[in-house]
């Protein structure tokens, strides 16, 4: 069986690809810089960007099942989504492994999660054999959730989000693909073992880094005020700031056990996952 993969350079691919190296699987990575690629045994590199479907369409030719690890977040990223899903059904590719978001729709709180929900739909008009992977918010990023001043904000109310280790979706990803027959057609929701408040997340990162952690729920109007200093596009602070919205809507917060069904080993708790960073 042959696997290609996107996403070798970053966090969630990059964990994938050396994985299956680990294991003795050899894997072609599609990656925009060849000279960020990791040097693993067994891989092939390529460069093709997901919007280059001529480049995409010859470097997945004769792949058996292709892990497609969403783009980085851009105005675009859906047309490159399209574009990727067109080249690799007109490759012949065998399956694709998409990495979606839970709860992805077409009136999803979240806004990027439309955006998953509109791949999701055009793999499956396309006819190609998928298993989609719809991951809940990494467990890896909450750090990054926090200010200078120690202070996570957000319009999340006491809703809960059930955060996902890195780590488990990379797992799980190198299970379906190294046998992606007994998933086909099927959807996994990756979530952590536990839905919590973001003041539980807060009180759980002061417990396990050392250092003060707190959470402020801000009102919708706050959090547009609180992100203007970025300067950023309105459709980017849309996404930030629905983010805690749909962490409020209870639109995150179900627990799944595909994890552990897929992985043989329970989920990561954010106590683990932040111990080991």
């Amino acid at each position: 069986m042959t696997i290609a993969i996107t996403g070798a350079t970053g966090r969630l691919g990059g964990r994938v690809a050396a994985r299956l190296a680990a294991a003795g699987v050899p894997q072609t990575m599609l990656v925009r810089d060849p000279a960020r690629a990791p040097a693993l045994p067994g891989a092939t590199v390529v460069r093709a960007a997901f919007g280059e479907r001529e480049r995409v369409r010859e470097a997945l030719s004769g792949h058996d099942v292709v892990l497609m690890v969403s783009a980085s977040e851009a105005p675009d990223r859906l047309e490159q989504h399209l574009a990727f899903v067109d080249a690799a059904a007109a490759a012949g590719v065998g399956h694709l492994v998409y990495v979606s978001f839970y709860g992805a729709s077409p009136s999803a709180t979240f806004t990027l999660a439309r955006d998953h929900w509109a791949t999701e739909e055009h793999i499956r008009a396309g006819g190609l054999p998928f298993t989609f992977l719809r991951d809940n918010l990494y467990a890896d990023f909450a750090p990054f959730m926090v200010g200078d001043d120690g202070v996570i904000r957000g319009p999340a109310g006491q809703g809960r989000v059930a955060m996902v280790a890195q780590d488990d979706i990379a797992d799980a990803a190198v299970a379906v693909l190294r046998d992606p027959g007994a998933h086909a057609g099927r959807t996994h929701d990756l979530t952590g073992p536990r839905a919590l408040t973001f003041g539980e997340v807060a009180e759980t990162m002061t417990r396990v880094l050392g250092r003060k952690v707190a959470y402020h729920p801000e009102s919708v109007e706050e959090a547009y005020a609180s992100r203007e200093r970025y300067g950023a596009p309105r459709w980017q602070v849309d996404a930030w700031v629905s983010t805690y919205t749909a962490v409020a809507a209870g639109e995150m917060e179900g627990v799944s056990q595909a994890v552990p069904e897929l992985t043989g080993h329970p989920a990561r708790t954010l106590e683990e996952v932040l111990a080991a960073s």
